[in-house]
């Protein structure tokens, strides 16, 4: 995996229902925030040529689309994702669907993230969904498939996180959604720690979104993760 760049790990998640809401939100926030999260509801607000748009004017993107589909669907649409300039891609760590979107990425420089286990789901939640064993087991089982397929990171909880690194190795990135500051309601986040444990647990990039864009002062919220993540670093 490259170097990372400090600012870098931190991912702000603009999850914003326009692009002029997002577009308003990345002049906030300025030159303290290097990388930028574009989910669902943002896509369908005209947030793909926003994320273009984005890439181009030299920022880092994270499209969170969470491809899941018939093979050829899905390597299709990867195909035209890393057409795009951003870096991440997430798809749902199913094997024939990642094998699909490594072979649609080929030698493109996105980079494709397998999602394991959403960080707003327990285990009561995959039991009512029909899966068995814990959250550990399918995470380990997801991230351990993630590498055999080639993908190039998963997305797992803080709580995961640790554990993941011996499956994926130094090689792969770990994105973890479910960061919340101290005192940060968790909000619809089941799985959720504070940027210091995370970056300690093997976190390469935290992913951010509502305690930096409710905050009173988004820039000095993205700012102070920054510095909490300079410091767990250097501990």
């Amino acid at each position: 995996m490259p170097l990372l760049d400090m600012r870098d790990r931190l991912i702000v998640g603009l999850d914003l229902p326009t692009v002029e809401a997002a577009e308003a939100m990345v002049a906030t926030l300025g030159d303290t925030v290097s990388f930028y999260k574009v989910g669902l509801q943002l896509s369908f607000a005209g947030g793909i040529d926003f994320a273009r748009r984005l890439a181009d004017s030299g920022k880092k993107v994270f499209l969170d689309v969470k491809l899941l589909d018939i093979d050829n669907t899905v390597e299709h649409a990867v195909e035209n994702i890393a057409r795009l300039g951003v870096t991440f891609c997430t798809i749902h760590a199913y094997p024939k669907a990642m094998r699909a979107a490594v072979a649609g990425k080929g030698m493109r420089d996105l980079r494709l993230l397998a999602v394991t286990v959403l960080t707003s789901m327990d285990e009561a939640d995959l039991k009512a969904a029909g899966y068995a064993g814990t959250v550990a087991e399918i995470v380990a089982a997801r991230a351990a498939d993630a590498r055999l397929a080639g993908m190039d990171g998963i997305v797992c909880s803080p709580e995961e996180a640790r554990a993941m690194r011996s499956i994926v190795g130094a090689g792969m990135a770990i994105v973890t959604p479910g960061i919340r500051p101290g005192g940060s309601p968790a909000g619809d986040q089941k799985r959720v720690a504070t940027p210091t444990a995370a970056i300690r647990a093997g976190a390469d990039h935290l992913v951010v979104g509502r305690p930096i864009l409710e905050a009173a002062d988004p820039r000095a919220a993205a700012a102070a993760i920054q510095a909490e993540i300079a410091l767990a670093l250097s501990v």
